[in-house]
């Protein structure tokens, strides 16, 4: 019984981690929108569009977990100045391999169909970074692990 009540508290810990990284990427793509060109403003706001949906989904799913959802700060420190559209670009490669890292996480931590809605949203996570950086990553979500820990 301990070990489901741990494996519970594991995946609701999990969730919660997802959340937040969605709500600093809304917060994020933010300021990616305000920056980044207009030939790639499409992309932006579908990215935006994107992590609100995650987002929005986390929450009724920690909510059908028994918890309640953490709320979005009232802002996020930037990982760099974001003074223009190159760097906007960076940043969106950023936020896309944080989310995909957390989603990784949940991966590991899920079963079932909750597992395979966190690698979909692993998988698009990575897509969107590959879009933004203009080449792949070997294993999305686990590649900036190996520098965390080194």
């Amino acid at each position: 019984m301990r070990q489901v009540r741990e494996a519970g508290e594991a995946l609701a810990a999990a969730y919660q981690a997802a959340l937040r990284a969605e709500h600093a990427a809304v917060y994020g793509y933010g300021v990616v929108g305000g920056r980044i060109g207009k030939d790639r403003k499409a992309e932006a706001r579908a990215a935006y569009d994107a992590h609100r949906a995650r987002r929005d989904t986390l929450q009724r799913t920690v909510r059908g977990l028994g918890e309640e959802p953490e709320p979005a700060a009232a802002g996020y420190a930037l990982p760099f100045p974001v003074p223009d559209a190159a760097a906007a670009v960076r940043l969106a490669t950023e936020l896309e391999d944080r989310v995909a890292g957390v989603y990784a996480d949940l991966v590991a931590a899920a079963g079932g169909a909750k597992r395979q809605e966190a690698a979909d949203a692993l998988r698009e996570a990575a897509v969107r970074a590959a879009r933004w950086r203009g080449s792949a990553v070997a294993f999305p979500g686990l590649a900036e692990r190996a520098t965390d820990t080194a």
